[in-house]
């Protein structure tokens, strides 16, 4: 087992360690909450391609890399931005291009997927959608592309199974396949030096993903001593021996928000939404904020510390007091 020393990298180091053309990703967080955007930008820069995305649900980090060529397949329930673009331009571009595989499922299919891969079972039953033309199966995109025939044992052999039920004698179960991907990748609030995962606020479908994953690198805006992290441990989601790698990143979320830190950049997004709508449009806006910058921390620089600091939480209130909400 690796021992925190061993798993402590920088954000370019854990992209090139884990991140692999092709692989199958899932993320922390929920639309616009506590998605690694700082490991995102690195995936972007390092060019990796053929990515199979597989989440709850997707936001801007899916967005971004999408627009940016690196994604093949997508499976989840949702791409948007919330109250800043509602909804995904890249993938909506992508897909009217014949550019991106997209398999959708329902929102709770997507999490009792990753729950059963948490599991370490194939599947789990449950009532969710019967009746609904979610389950047609001309609807099967990656059945119909040809990669249920085995060669890939990150995809499931069918999209959906039925069962009767053997117990009560009631109707038939709806059973969906699990997922396992490659790599999970989450940004929290601390991580342990061993690599204990400690998330503020809401935690999402967190455990699950993190659990289904081959592999977990965390970032966090900061890491601080085990004995601390461990002195209040049912505030912790994630043993350190399940952690491969640990990344001190601050304000690695931007834009979006991270719970006790900082808000979501409502402004950032919003004007991402606006510029990426053409791929010449997203490409531009990549060259700017991804391609012609070195790495995270001259992003958070081109940003500026005011810009920062207004989103920047009030930690007795944990929102902030500088952030503009509404008008009357």
């Amino acid at each position: 087992m690796s021992t925190g020393k061993d798993k402590l990298m920088t954000v370019p180091e854990a992209v090139s360690k884990f991140v692999r053309d092709g692989d199958m990703l899932t993320f922390s967080g929920f639309t616009i909450w506590r998605r690694p955007m700082a490991v995102v930008y690195e995936i972007v820069r390092q060019q990796k391609k053929d990515l199979h995305l597989v989440e709850v649900n997707s936001g801007t980090h899916g967005e971004v890399l999408i627009g940016a060529g690196c994604v093949k397949i997508w499976e989840s329930s949702f791409m948007g931005h919330e109250l800043y673009g509602k909804i995904g331009a890249n993938l909506s571009r992508k897909v009217s291009n014949d550019e991106i595989l997209v398999e959708d499922y329902s929102h709770v299919h997507m999490v009792y997927r990753l729950a059963a891969g948490a599991m370490g079972v194939p599947f789990l039953p449950t009532y969710c959608a019967l009746g609904t033309d979610i389950l047609n199966p001309e609807y099967d995109v990656l059945g119909r592309a040809g990669f249920r025939d085995g060669s890939n044992p990150r995809i499931p052999a069918q999209k959906f199974g039925y069962q009767e039920d053997k117990f009560y004698g009631g109707q038939k179960v709806l059973n969906v396949p699990a997922a396992s991907p490659n790599v999970c990748i989450a940004h929290v609030q601390q991580v342990g030096d061993e690599g204990t995962v400690k998330v503020k606020g809401q935690r999402y479908t967190d455990s699950e993903a993190m659990k289904a994953a081959d592999k977990l690198v965390v970032v966090a805006e900061e890491i601080v001593p085990e004995e601390v992290i461990r002195q209040e441990p049912n505030d912790n989601l994630i043993p350190h021996y399940l952690v491969d790698a640990i990344v001190e990143q601050p304000w690695g979320a931007h834009p979006t928000g991270c719970f006790g830190c900082y808000e979501v950049d409502g402004e950032f997004i919003r004007d991402f939404y606006s510029k990426t709508k053409t791929q010449e449009g997203f490409d531009a806006w990549a060259e700017e904020w991804i391609t012609k910058v070195s790495d995270f921390n001259e992003y958070l620089n081109k940003l500026g510390f005011n810009h920062l600091d207004n989103l920047r939480v009030n930690t007795a209130m944990n929102y902030s007091l500088r952030v503009k909400r509404g008008a009357k």
